[in-house]
Protein backbone atom coordinates (compact mmCIF):
# COMPACT_ATOMS: atom_id res chain seq x y z
CA UNK A 1 0.00 0.00 0.00
CA UNK A 2 2.96 2.43 -0.01
CA UNK A 3 3.04 3.04 -3.54
CA UNK A 4 -0.04 3.91 -3.35
CA UNK A 5 0.13 6.44 -0.46
CA UNK A 6 3.10 7.80 -2.62
CA UNK A 7 1.03 8.35 -5.84
CA UNK A 8 -1.42 10.18 -3.13
CA UNK A 9 1.81 12.27 -2.36
CA UNK A 10 2.81 13.28 -5.52
CA UNK A 11 -0.58 13.97 -7.09
CA UNK A 12 -0.91 16.51 -3.76
CA UNK A 13 2.63 17.43 -4.01
CA UNK A 14 1.96 18.38 -7.98
CA UNK A 15 -1.08 20.57 -7.20
CA UNK A 16 0.35 22.55 -4.31
CA UNK A 17 3.58 22.97 -6.69
CA UNK A 18 1.07 23.95 -9.67
CA UNK A 19 -0.74 26.72 -7.61
CA UNK A 20 1.97 28.23 -5.61
CA UNK A 21 5.73 27.55 -6.51
CA UNK A 22 6.88 29.64 -9.15
CA UNK A 23 7.06 28.63 -12.66
CA UNK A 24 10.93 27.98 -12.51
CA UNK A 25 10.38 25.48 -9.81
CA UNK A 26 7.82 24.12 -11.62
CA UNK A 27 9.50 23.48 -15.07
CA UNK A 28 12.08 21.72 -12.93
CA UNK A 29 8.93 18.91 -12.01
CA UNK A 30 8.25 19.15 -15.32
CA UNK A 31 11.73 18.43 -17.06
CA UNK A 32 12.17 15.34 -14.14
CA UNK A 33 8.58 14.15 -15.88
CA UNK A 34 9.70 14.46 -19.51
CA UNK A 35 13.17 12.24 -18.90
CA UNK A 36 10.84 9.64 -16.84
CA UNK A 37 8.89 9.45 -19.67
CA UNK A 38 11.72 9.13 -21.99
CA UNK A 39 12.76 6.08 -20.14
CA UNK A 40 9.86 4.51 -19.56
CA UNK A 41 9.01 5.03 -23.51
CA UNK A 42 12.63 3.70 -24.16
CA UNK A 43 11.51 0.35 -21.55
CA UNK A 44 8.58 -0.29 -23.25
CA UNK A 45 8.93 -2.47 -25.95
CA UNK A 46 11.80 -4.12 -23.68
CA UNK A 47 9.02 -5.22 -21.27
CA UNK A 48 6.74 -6.65 -24.46
CA UNK A 49 10.20 -8.08 -25.53
CA UNK A 50 11.51 -10.07 -22.23
CA UNK A 51 8.57 -10.83 -20.43
CA UNK A 52 6.39 -12.37 -23.21
CA UNK A 53 9.13 -14.43 -24.79
CA UNK A 54 10.25 -15.99 -21.75
CA UNK A 55 6.67 -16.46 -20.80
CA UNK A 56 5.72 -18.39 -23.97
CA UNK A 57 9.52 -20.03 -23.79
CA UNK A 58 8.39 -21.10 -20.04
CA UNK A 59 5.56 -22.63 -20.69
CA UNK A 60 5.47 -26.48 -19.18
CA UNK A 61 5.58 -29.24 -21.51
CA UNK A 62 4.07 -32.57 -21.54
CA UNK A 63 0.36 -31.05 -20.44
CA UNK A 64 -1.03 -30.31 -23.56
CA UNK A 65 -4.74 -31.02 -23.19
CA UNK A 66 -4.28 -28.99 -19.34
CA UNK A 67 -1.73 -26.91 -21.31
CA UNK A 68 -4.99 -25.66 -23.94
CA UNK A 69 -7.50 -25.98 -21.68
CA UNK A 70 -6.28 -23.18 -19.35
CA UNK A 71 -4.97 -21.23 -21.68
CA UNK A 72 -8.34 -21.22 -23.86
CA UNK A 73 -10.44 -20.44 -20.72
CA UNK A 74 -7.91 -17.58 -19.17
CA UNK A 75 -7.71 -15.76 -22.62
CA UNK A 76 -11.05 -16.20 -23.00
CA UNK A 77 -12.03 -14.54 -19.66
CA UNK A 78 -9.98 -11.93 -20.17
CA UNK A 79 -11.74 -10.71 -23.45
CA UNK A 80 -14.93 -11.18 -22.24
CA UNK A 81 -14.30 -9.06 -19.21
CA UNK A 82 -12.56 -6.32 -21.44
CA UNK A 83 -15.65 -6.17 -23.73
CA UNK A 84 -18.30 -6.30 -21.14
CA UNK A 85 -16.22 -3.08 -19.58
CA UNK A 86 -16.45 -1.58 -23.30
CA UNK A 87 -20.19 -2.27 -23.28
CA UNK A 88 -20.51 -0.33 -19.36
CA UNK A 89 -18.48 2.39 -20.32
CA UNK A 90 -20.14 3.25 -23.78
CA UNK A 91 -23.26 3.30 -21.94
CA UNK A 92 -22.40 5.67 -19.70
CA UNK A 93 -20.32 8.19 -21.57
CA UNK A 94 -23.77 10.45 -22.55
CA UNK A 95 -23.34 11.59 -18.92
CA UNK A 96 -20.10 13.18 -19.08
CA UNK A 97 -20.63 15.33 -22.57
CA UNK A 98 -18.43 18.11 -22.34
CA UNK A 99 -15.86 16.94 -19.58
CA UNK A 100 -12.56 19.33 -19.33
CA UNK A 101 -9.49 17.97 -20.68
CA UNK A 102 -6.54 17.57 -18.53
CA UNK A 103 -3.42 18.64 -20.91
CA UNK A 104 -2.14 21.85 -19.88
CA UNK A 105 1.83 21.93 -20.85
CA UNK A 106 0.74 24.27 -24.34
CA UNK A 107 -1.63 26.03 -22.12
CA UNK A 108 0.76 27.26 -19.43
CA UNK A 109 4.01 27.35 -21.85
CA UNK A 110 5.37 25.23 -19.27
CA UNK A 111 8.99 23.97 -20.84
CA UNK A 112 11.82 21.42 -20.04
CA UNK A 113 14.75 22.33 -19.11
CA UNK A 114 16.44 19.63 -20.49
CA UNK A 115 16.04 18.41 -24.18
CA UNK A 116 16.25 14.84 -24.01
CA UNK A 117 15.06 12.04 -25.83
CA UNK A 118 16.20 7.98 -25.60
CA UNK A 119 14.41 6.74 -28.52
CA UNK A 120 13.65 3.01 -28.28
CA UNK A 121 15.29 0.21 -29.70
CA UNK A 122 12.62 -1.13 -31.62
CA UNK A 123 8.55 -0.37 -32.24
CA UNK A 124 6.06 -1.89 -30.54
CA UNK A 125 4.94 -4.33 -33.12
CA UNK A 126 8.71 -5.21 -33.81
CA UNK A 127 9.15 -6.47 -30.23
CA UNK A 128 5.60 -8.48 -30.02
CA UNK A 129 6.65 -10.09 -33.50
CA UNK A 130 9.84 -10.84 -32.17
CA UNK A 131 8.66 -12.31 -28.93
CA UNK A 132 6.51 -14.49 -30.68
CA UNK A 133 9.23 -16.33 -32.84
CA UNK A 134 11.92 -16.20 -30.33
CA UNK A 135 9.34 -17.32 -27.53
CA UNK A 136 7.92 -20.51 -29.84
CA UNK A 137 11.23 -21.27 -30.89
CA UNK A 138 13.13 -21.77 -27.91
CA UNK A 139 9.53 -23.59 -26.66
CA UNK A 140 10.20 -25.88 -29.39
CA UNK A 141 13.95 -26.58 -30.44
CA UNK A 142 14.16 -26.84 -26.68
CA UNK A 143 17.30 -24.45 -26.09
CA UNK A 144 17.98 -24.08 -23.08
CA UNK A 145 20.97 -21.10 -23.01
CA UNK A 146 18.55 -18.76 -25.02
CA UNK A 147 15.91 -19.27 -22.53
CA UNK A 148 18.44 -18.62 -20.01
CA UNK A 149 19.12 -14.61 -22.14
CA UNK A 150 15.19 -14.42 -22.37
CA UNK A 151 14.62 -14.84 -18.24
CA UNK A 152 17.94 -12.72 -17.50
CA UNK A 153 16.64 -9.93 -19.57
CA UNK A 154 13.09 -10.19 -18.14
CA UNK A 155 15.06 -9.94 -14.80
CA UNK A 156 16.94 -7.02 -15.54
CA UNK A 157 13.59 -5.01 -16.80
CA UNK A 158 11.82 -6.19 -13.90
CA UNK A 159 14.58 -4.75 -11.75
CA UNK A 160 14.58 -1.01 -13.53
CA UNK A 161 10.94 -1.28 -12.99
CA UNK A 162 11.12 -2.13 -9.59
CA UNK A 163 14.00 -0.03 -8.51
CA UNK A 164 13.64 2.40 -10.61
CA UNK A 165 10.71 3.38 -12.90
CA UNK A 166 7.75 2.27 -10.39
CA UNK A 167 9.66 4.15 -7.58
CA UNK A 168 10.02 7.56 -9.87
CA UNK A 169 6.11 7.70 -10.71
CA UNK A 170 5.07 9.45 -8.19
CA UNK A 171 7.65 12.41 -9.44
CA UNK A 172 6.15 11.80 -12.83
CA UNK A 173 2.34 12.39 -11.82
CA UNK A 174 3.39 15.28 -9.67
CA UNK A 175 4.68 17.14 -13.32
CA UNK A 176 1.14 16.15 -14.83
CA UNK A 177 -0.82 17.50 -12.34
CA UNK A 178 1.56 20.73 -11.53
CA UNK A 179 0.34 20.98 -15.36
CA UNK A 180 -3.40 21.06 -14.68
CA UNK A 181 -2.92 23.19 -11.67
CA UNK A 182 -1.93 25.87 -13.79
CA UNK A 183 -4.24 25.09 -16.27
CA UNK A 184 -7.30 25.34 -13.85
CA UNK A 185 -8.52 21.69 -14.97
CA UNK A 186 -7.37 19.90 -12.08
CA UNK A 187 -10.24 19.50 -10.13
CA UNK A 188 -12.89 18.30 -12.45
CA UNK A 189 -10.10 15.73 -13.47
CA UNK A 190 -10.30 14.39 -9.70
CA UNK A 191 -13.50 14.48 -9.79
CA UNK A 192 -13.21 11.84 -12.56
CA UNK A 193 -10.72 10.27 -11.04
CA UNK A 194 -13.37 8.99 -8.43
CA UNK A 195 -16.05 8.31 -10.85
CA UNK A 196 -13.49 6.11 -13.00
CA UNK A 197 -11.90 3.46 -10.58
CA UNK A 198 -15.44 3.62 -8.96
CA UNK A 199 -16.78 2.02 -11.95
CA UNK A 200 -13.88 -0.28 -12.03
CA UNK A 201 -14.05 -1.57 -8.62
CA UNK A 202 -18.15 -2.17 -9.11
CA UNK A 203 -17.11 -3.90 -12.70
CA UNK A 204 -14.56 -6.20 -10.53
CA UNK A 205 -17.13 -7.56 -8.48
CA UNK A 206 -20.15 -7.49 -11.41
CA UNK A 207 -17.40 -9.97 -13.12
CA UNK A 208 -16.44 -12.09 -10.30
CA UNK A 209 -20.32 -12.91 -9.22
CA UNK A 210 -21.05 -13.44 -13.10
CA UNK A 211 -18.37 -16.08 -13.29
CA UNK A 212 -19.16 -17.60 -10.06
CA UNK A 213 -23.14 -17.79 -10.46
CA UNK A 214 -22.64 -19.06 -13.95
CA UNK A 215 -19.98 -21.92 -12.91
CA UNK A 216 -22.27 -22.76 -9.69
CA UNK A 217 -25.37 -23.63 -12.09
CA UNK A 218 -23.35 -25.06 -14.60
CA UNK A 219 -21.32 -27.41 -12.09
CA UNK A 220 -24.52 -27.74 -9.80
CA UNK A 221 -22.04 -26.14 -6.95
CA UNK A 222 -23.31 -23.81 -4.58
CA UNK A 223 -21.90 -20.29 -6.23
CA UNK A 224 -21.55 -18.41 -2.54
CA UNK A 225 -19.74 -21.69 -1.13
CA UNK A 226 -17.15 -21.14 -4.29
CA UNK A 227 -16.68 -17.36 -3.70
CA UNK A 228 -16.39 -18.02 0.00
CA UNK A 229 -13.58 -20.32 -0.03
CA UNK A 230 -11.31 -17.63 -2.72
CA UNK A 231 -11.84 -15.08 -0.42
CA UNK A 232 -8.83 -15.26 1.14
CA UNK A 233 -7.08 -15.08 -1.98
CA UNK A 234 -8.40 -12.13 -2.38
CA UNK A 235 -7.77 -10.53 0.22
CA UNK A 236 -4.37 -11.76 0.23
CA UNK A 237 -3.94 -10.35 -3.31
CA UNK A 238 -5.20 -7.20 -2.21
CA UNK A 239 -1.71 -6.62 0.01
CA UNK A 240 0.48 -8.17 -1.77
CA UNK A 241 -0.13 -6.35 -5.36
CA UNK A 242 0.86 -9.77 -7.03
CA UNK A 243 -0.67 -12.45 -8.30
CA UNK A 244 2.41 -14.68 -8.33
CA UNK A 245 3.04 -14.07 -3.97
CA UNK A 246 -0.73 -14.82 -3.93
CA UNK A 247 0.02 -18.20 -5.60
CA UNK A 248 0.02 -20.46 -2.17
CA UNK A 249 -3.33 -18.64 -1.17
CA UNK A 250 -4.92 -19.12 -4.81
CA UNK A 251 -3.80 -23.13 -4.61
CA UNK A 252 -5.53 -23.81 -1.00
CA UNK A 253 -8.24 -22.13 -1.86
CA UNK A 254 -8.34 -23.64 -5.36
CA UNK A 255 -8.47 -27.24 -3.62
CA UNK A 256 -10.75 -26.48 -1.36
CA UNK A 257 -13.20 -25.59 -3.78
CA UNK A 258 -12.67 -29.73 -4.93
CA UNK A 259 -9.99 -29.34 -7.86
CA UNK A 260 -7.34 -31.88 -8.11
CA UNK A 261 -4.04 -31.39 -6.64
CA UNK A 262 -2.27 -32.18 -10.16
CA UNK A 263 -5.28 -29.84 -11.96
CA UNK A 264 -4.38 -26.56 -9.39
CA UNK A 265 -0.81 -27.47 -9.03
CA UNK A 266 -0.85 -26.72 -13.14
CA UNK A 267 -3.71 -23.96 -13.76
CA UNK A 268 -3.18 -21.73 -10.47
CA UNK A 269 0.54 -20.74 -11.33
CA UNK A 270 0.03 -20.64 -14.72
CA UNK A 271 -3.22 -18.64 -14.77
CA UNK A 272 -1.15 -15.92 -12.60
CA UNK A 273 0.70 -15.04 -14.93
CA UNK A 274 -2.05 -15.18 -18.33
CA UNK A 275 -5.17 -14.49 -16.77
CA UNK A 276 -6.00 -10.85 -15.86
CA UNK A 277 -9.49 -10.36 -16.49
CA UNK A 278 -9.49 -7.50 -13.44
CA UNK A 279 -6.50 -5.71 -14.63
CA UNK A 280 -8.24 -5.75 -18.21
CA UNK A 281 -11.87 -4.20 -17.18
CA UNK A 282 -9.11 -1.91 -14.89
CA UNK A 283 -6.94 -0.85 -18.07
CA UNK A 284 -10.21 -0.93 -20.97
CA UNK A 285 -11.92 1.29 -18.04
CA UNK A 286 -9.34 3.76 -17.26
CA UNK A 287 -8.11 4.29 -20.76
CA UNK A 288 -11.65 4.79 -22.20
CA UNK A 289 -11.84 8.06 -19.51
CA UNK A 290 -8.40 8.88 -20.54
CA UNK A 291 -9.96 9.39 -24.15
CA UNK A 292 -12.86 10.70 -22.76
CA UNK A 293 -10.79 13.73 -21.00
CA UNK A 294 -8.47 14.32 -23.61
CA UNK A 295 -9.37 16.69 -26.39
CA UNK A 296 -7.61 14.73 -29.80
CA UNK A 297 -9.23 11.50 -28.86
CA UNK A 298 -12.44 10.48 -28.64
CA UNK A 299 -13.98 7.10 -27.43
CA UNK A 300 -14.16 4.64 -29.72
CA UNK A 301 -16.89 2.11 -29.95
CA UNK A 302 -16.98 -1.59 -29.16
CA UNK A 303 -15.79 -2.56 -33.27
CA UNK A 304 -12.55 -0.38 -32.53
CA UNK A 305 -11.95 -1.29 -29.30
CA UNK A 306 -11.86 -5.26 -29.68
CA UNK A 307 -8.36 -5.69 -31.34
CA UNK A 308 -7.05 -3.41 -28.40
CA UNK A 309 -9.02 -6.02 -25.93
CA UNK A 310 -7.72 -8.63 -28.29
CA UNK A 311 -4.16 -7.62 -28.04
CA UNK A 312 -4.08 -6.43 -24.37
CA UNK A 313 -4.73 -10.13 -23.87
CA UNK A 314 -1.73 -11.33 -25.24
CA UNK A 315 1.06 -8.67 -24.54
CA UNK A 316 0.17 -9.12 -20.62
CA UNK A 317 1.64 -12.27 -20.52
CA UNK A 318 3.98 -13.13 -17.99
CA UNK A 319 3.47 -9.43 -16.91
CA UNK A 320 6.04 -8.57 -13.92
CA UNK A 321 5.61 -9.41 -10.36
CA UNK A 322 6.14 -5.57 -9.21
CA UNK A 323 3.30 -3.42 -8.28
CA UNK A 324 1.57 -1.96 -11.81
CA UNK A 325 3.60 -4.60 -13.90
CA UNK A 326 -0.20 -4.96 -16.13
CA UNK A 327 -0.50 -1.37 -17.09
CA UNK A 328 3.22 -1.06 -18.04
CA UNK A 329 3.03 -4.14 -20.32
CA UNK A 330 -0.06 -2.63 -21.83
CA UNK A 331 1.62 1.13 -22.85
CA UNK A 332 2.89 0.13 -25.72
CA UNK A 333 -0.52 -0.96 -27.30
CA UNK A 334 -1.86 2.54 -25.76
CA UNK A 335 0.25 4.40 -27.14
CA UNK A 336 0.29 2.49 -30.69
CA UNK A 337 -2.92 1.72 -31.18
CA UNK A 338 -4.79 4.43 -28.98
CA UNK A 339 -2.62 6.95 -29.71
CA UNK A 340 -1.87 7.89 -26.30
CA UNK A 341 0.27 10.63 -25.80
CA UNK A 342 2.74 11.36 -22.96
CA UNK A 343 0.30 13.50 -20.86
CA UNK A 344 -2.54 10.60 -21.25
CA UNK A 345 0.37 7.76 -20.64
CA UNK A 346 0.47 9.91 -17.31
CA UNK A 347 -2.75 10.06 -16.44
CA UNK A 348 -3.67 6.27 -17.01
CA UNK A 349 -0.36 4.63 -14.99
CA UNK A 350 -1.92 7.27 -12.18
CA UNK A 351 -5.52 5.56 -12.69
CA UNK A 352 -4.24 2.49 -12.74
CA UNK A 353 -2.04 2.15 -10.19
CA UNK A 354 -4.78 3.91 -7.94
CA UNK A 355 -6.79 0.50 -8.03
CA UNK A 356 -3.86 -1.91 -8.33
CA UNK A 357 -4.03 -4.47 -5.89
CA UNK A 358 -8.10 -4.51 -6.17
CA UNK A 359 -7.50 -5.85 -9.67
CA UNK A 360 -5.20 -8.15 -8.99
CA UNK A 361 -7.46 -9.44 -6.59
CA UNK A 362 -10.11 -9.88 -8.94
CA UNK A 363 -7.89 -11.64 -11.17
CA UNK A 364 -6.93 -14.03 -9.04
CA UNK A 365 -10.20 -14.55 -7.74
CA UNK A 366 -10.89 -15.64 -11.36
CA UNK A 367 -8.09 -17.82 -11.46
CA UNK A 368 -10.33 -19.88 -8.97
CA UNK A 369 -12.88 -20.40 -11.59
CA UNK A 370 -10.44 -21.58 -14.67
CA UNK A 371 -9.15 -24.23 -12.23
CA UNK A 372 -12.96 -25.51 -11.58
CA UNK A 373 -13.39 -25.57 -15.61
CA UNK A 374 -9.94 -26.70 -16.38
CA UNK A 375 -10.50 -29.37 -13.63
CA UNK A 376 -13.99 -29.96 -15.17
CA UNK A 377 -12.76 -31.05 -18.12
CA UNK A 378 -9.43 -32.50 -17.24
CA UNK A 379 -9.95 -36.31 -17.70
CA UNK A 380 -11.69 -36.12 -21.16
CA UNK A 381 -9.17 -36.19 -24.34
Amino acid sequence: MSLILKLIAGIVGGIIAGFYLPMVLVEVLYTAKVIIGQLISFTIPLIILFFIASGIAGLPKGSGHLLSKTVGFAYGSTVIAGTLAVLVVNAFIPFFDGAITFQAAEATNIESLIDIEIPPLMGVMTALATAFIFGIGISQLNLPTLKDVTDQGRDIIDALLAKVIIPALPFYIAGVFAEMAKAGTVADTLSTFGIVLLAALVMHWVWLSALYIASGILLKRSPLELLRNMLPAYFTAIGTMSSAATIPVSLKASKANGVKDEVANFSVPLCATIHLSGSTITIVTCAMAVMLLSPEMSVPPLISMLPFILMLGIVMIAAPGAPGGAVMSALGLLTSMLGFNEAAVALMIALYLAQDSFGTACNVTGDGVIALWVNRFSDKP
